[in-house]
Formats: C-alpha cells, sequence, structure tokens
C-alpha cells in the first residue's frame, strides 16, 4: 500500500472510544476518544504524568483496558491485544537493547524472539533502510544517542508492522539526529506505514499531519496545528525591547492575562478575552524603548494555556 493510497482510503488504524485506565484510586486516563487514519503521523503531547505512556501501551496490548472500546488495525483492543502485538512496532522511552552485543547481534536477537523466516535477510534489509549497514558490528553501548535510536527504530521495523507507537523517542538526542529520524518517520509514512509518536518538542508536533493533546488523563485537544490553535480562541500579544524583561511581575495577573512569558528576548501575553487583554497591554504602547504587537499563537502558547488552565 503506498502513503498516498493509504492517506484517501479512509480506514482507521487506531479507532478507540472511552479509554481508561486507573492505577489503584489514581485515573491515569479518562475515557480518551482517538480516531488515526491509516499512513498518517500523529503527535501525542503533553506533561510528564498526562497519560501518554500509558496510552500507547493499552493501545498496542501491553496494559489491560479498564474501560472504552476500539480497535486497534481493525483488531478488538481488548479481545485480541497478543494479535495487536504482532503488527505495532512499539519503541520505549528508553534504550532497552543489550549494550555488549553488536547492532546487528541485537536485530538477530530481536528477529528470533519474533520467529521470523529468513532472519538474516530482513536483519540485512533493515540495516540497509536505516543506514545501519556500515555500523553492524559496533557494539550499542558504544553508540551516541542518535545511533541508538536509530538502532531502537530499525527493532521495531524488523517484523514489517503496520502501526509505529514511538513514545518520546527523540529525547536527549541532537537536532540532526531528530532531523533524520523524522526524515525517515516520513519516508515510512508514504509507504503507508502509520506513526504515533509522543514528544515534548514542538517543533516536531508541527510536523506531524495531526496532534493530540492530553493533560491529567484527558484528552484536550486534537486536530491540525491550525485547527488546535484555532480551537482554543488564544489571542497573544508580543512585547520586546532592551527593559522588557522588567516587566513581567508588572504585567502578569493583570485583567485579561491568562499567562505571561518570555520566549527568548520576547515577552509574550496571552489571553481569551481580547477586549481585556488589549487594555492589558495598551499602557506599554506608548512606553519608550517598547515595542508590542499581536502575533498568531504558538503551538507552545495554546499548550501554556491549556495547562495554566487546569491547574
Amino acid at each position: 500500500m503506498t502513503g498516498a493510497k493509504a492517506r484517501s482510503d479512509g480506514a482507521l488504524a487506531i479507532d478507540v472510544k472511552g479509554l481508561t485506565k486507573r492505577f489503584g484510586r489514581k485515573l491515569a486516563v479518562d475515557h480518551v476518544d482517538i480516531k488515526v487514519p491509516q499512513g498518517q503521523v500523529w503527535g501525542f503531547l503533553g506533561p510528564n504524568g498526562s497519560g501518554k505512556t500509558t496510552t500507547i501501551r493499552m493501545l498496542c496490548g501491553l496494559l489491560h483496558v479498564d474501560e472504552g472500546e476500539g480497535t486497534c488495525l481493525g483488531l478488538d483492543i481488548r479481545k485480541e491485544a497478543e494479535a495487536i502485538k504482532r503488527q505495532v512496532g512499539y519503541m520505549t522511552q528508553r534504550f532497552s537493547f543489550w549494550e555488549d552485543l553488536s547492532i546487528r547481534e541485537n536485530l538477530e536477537f530481536v528477529a528470533r524472539l519474533y520467529r521470523l523466516a529468513d532472519r538474516k535477510a530482513k536483519v540485512d534489509r533493515t540495516l540497509d533502510r536505516l543506514g545501519l549497514a556500515g555500523r553492524q558490528k559496533q557494539l550499542a553501548g558504544e553508540l551516541s544517542g542518535g545511533w541508538k535510536q536509530r538502532m531502537a527504530l530499525a527493532a521495531c521495523l524488523l517484523h514489517d508492522p503496520r502501526l509505529l507507537l514511538l513514545d518520546e523517542p527523540t529525547a536527549g538526542v541532537d537536532p540532526k539526529a531528530r532531523r533524520d529520524f523524522w526524515e525517515q518517520i516520513h519516508a515510512l509514512s508514504d509507504q503507508g506505514l502509520t506513526v504515533l509518536v509522543s514528544t515534548h518538542y514542538m517543533d516536531e508536533a508541527e510536523r506531524c499531519d495531526r496532534i493530540a493533546y492530553i493533560l491529567n488523563g484527558v484528552l484536550a485537544a486534537q486536530g491540525s496545528v491550525g485547527e488546535v490553535i484555532a480551537q482554543s480562541g488564544l489571542v497573544t500579544f508580543v512585547l520586546e525591547g532592551a527593559d522588557v524583561r522588567r516587566l513581567l511581575g508588572e504585567i502578569e495577573g493583570r485583567p485579561g492575562i491568562d499567562y505571561a512569558g518570555f520566549f527568548g528576548a520576547a515577552l509574550h501575553v496571552s489571553g481569551r478575552d481580547r477586549p481585556l487583554l488589549e487594555k492589558a497591554v495598551a499602557p506599554y504602547r506608548d512606553r519608550g524603548g517598547i515595542a508590542v504587537h499581536e502575533s498568531p499563537p504558538s503551538l507552545e502558547d495554546v499548550f501554556i494555556h491549556l495547562q495554566e488552565a487546569a491547574k
């Protein structure tokens, strides 16, 4: 199936409703609905402890669902968890391979775990696919973060999964390795693979077809980046100037201001009540050395606003 075909036929790789998980008295995931079309790349965002990893583990059959229903790759998430595992590639937050084995030895071991036929050929193909053939004899423990990430992705692809669930795969790697990783993800998506990737990086979220933002176990926003920003109803003004850093304590908490914070050398002031917000920033328009202008809210503005509103 080509990426274009996968994106146009309307089939859903993930279709769950009311997904819920409790750990004792803690409600970790609270009735989450997600519909991910085949062949798309979805970003799954939220602060630490928001329920991202728990949701991913329920989707791939590693955690029992307490409430809710639906399918993953057309398979019932309650009744067919084992079948789902065989068709999903799951990349954990932490590097979980054997550092005293080479790249090739790690992949060969994973291939045996999956009981793959023609293991050597599949390992060879995957090494070539991920650009690892030249390093295949290198010990995993000697790899940089970016190469460890690439090896982990290779292990996820050995059994030709139809869905990739990637849990903060780029944490701790350098910008070039992150860019290379995303080029690989989009190439896989173009081949028809569906990807759900959790991330804290806003630039990565903007690379996704759609995003879902979870907060305190509740799905707080969902859609394309533009849709999520528009749905927030947020208005943002930017204050710039030599002395702008002195203004935070002065402007913070004024009526109409839901959040004020620095992005580089600029002070972003956001709220949903435009008249009150304009009144709050009006005095600074005439203050010497300070420039005030409205700016489209960034995705980061929106997510910070959601977190502040949830406190």
